[in-house]
């Protein structure tokens, strides 16, 4: 597949790495015989290819974004694909400085001022805003059937337990807004858990400085108040993923929420 799409693109390719850490597609990174660097995107599924062709058009020139220099619908065995262009940084590590920190604030809160055209008819992204808690009750219960696999029956159960507990303590959702999930518009609640758990949590004046960058745009929500349900979603949800997309190929993954999960029952 990957040869078909090197092809479709005309892509004279001198060398290529895949980018670790892509979980809702397969990433390359490819150094073109000129030197240049370019992407391949392969979404997992056709909805998804879909969604995020309408969200690349939605926040072209709202947020910094990768230059989407071609597409490819695909076909009957490819979902479709991207090539993006090199969208020039590097990634964030707990030696960032709160200037970065607080960059980081003012482009999730300009993500989060956008919000999905009421004008234009979308055939991929769903707003899943107006069923908030419905939606995220669905995920959970969802991933559930696989969880319920991997953990031990009495960690399960306190889990469902915890869950059912925590969910009465949610405010109102602030939203819709675009979020870093698979280009679905919902509530920016759920948008805060793995930065603040890679990043932000890591030095206290990174966390203010990223509120300051973040409040410079719009009012960041109580984080202290919706963090814990989130982040105790997020591990238990991750442990569903794992065992769907395999349990060998994301052993370390699966440990560490599972490590997380059981911080938060134990």
């Amino acid at each position: 597949m990957l040869k078909r799409v090197i092809q479709q693109f005309g892509l004279k390719v001198q060398s290529m790495s895949e980018v670790d850490d892509s979980h809702s597609s397969t990433v390359y990174k490819c150094t073109l015989s000129n030197g240049e660097n370019v992407f391949l995107k392969i979404p997992f599924t056709k909805l998804k290819c879909q969604r995020e062709l309408e969200a690349y058009e939605i926040l072209e020139g709202s947020v910094s974004i990768p230059e989407m220099l071609d597409y490819w619908s695909g076909d009957e065995e490819c979902p479709g694909a991207f090539l993006l262009s090199e969208l020039k940084g590097k990634p964030l590590t707990y030696k960032a400085t709160p200037t970065v920190a607080f960059q980081v604030g003012v482009l999730h809160a300009e993500m989060h001022t956008i919000r999905p055209p009421e004008e234009r008819v979308l055939t991929g992204i769903q707003t899943e805003f107006p069923n908030w808690s419905n939606f995220i009750e669905r995920q959970f219960y969802s991933f559930a059937e696989d969880v319920r696999d991997v953990l031990d029956e009495q960690i399960y159960k306190q889990a469902i337990e915890k869950y059912e507990e925590m969910k009465q303590q949610l405010p109102s959702p602030d939203g819709p807004s675009f979020i870093h999930m698979d280009f679905r518009p919902g509530s920016t609640e759920i948008d805060f858990t793995k930065l603040y758990r890679d990043f932000l949590s890591i030095d206290f004046t990174l966390y203010n400085a990223y509120q300051e960058g973040y409040n410079s745009i719009r009012p960041l929500i109580d984080l202290e108040y919706v963090l814990p349900f989130y982040q105790f979603t997020d591990a238990f949800n991750s442990i569903g993923w794992c065992k769907r997309r395999g349990i060998e190929k994301n052993a370390i993954f699966l440990e560490e929420n599972i490590t997380r999960l059981k911080n938060w029952i134990l």
